[in-house]
């Protein structure tokens, strides 16, 4: 059985929520949703430019785990980018 998830620690919610590319020629693009702890380990690893020992500490979960969150947002946000979708933050299991 596995354990129970733990919340992730977030600083403040996001002020934009989604993102969406001008000039696609479609009216709806695809929808890539970014949960609000990728959201928050992309603020601090790749913004703020914190270590990944620092960001998980700031996120209160340990560093593997923060591994596989900035390595699945990121390739959430590559795919975004490289295909032309929009990207929306929404969900995930945190608190501030």
């Amino acid at each position: 059985m596995p354990r129970r998830r733990r919340c992730r620690r977030i600083g403040f919610q996001p002020s934009f929520t989604s993102f969406a590319p001008t000039g696609v020629g479609t009216p709806a693009p695809d929808v890539i949703i970014l949960t609000v702890d990728e959201y928050e380990a992309v603020r601090l690893k790749d913004f703020e430019g914190l270590d990944q020992r620092e960001c998980a500490a700031r996120m209160e979960i340990s560093q593997p785990t923060f591994h596989r969150l900035i390595v699945s947002a990121r390739r959430k946000v590559a795919d975004a980018l490289t295909h032309g979708k929009a990207i929306r933050i929404e969900g995930g299991h945190f608190r501030l």
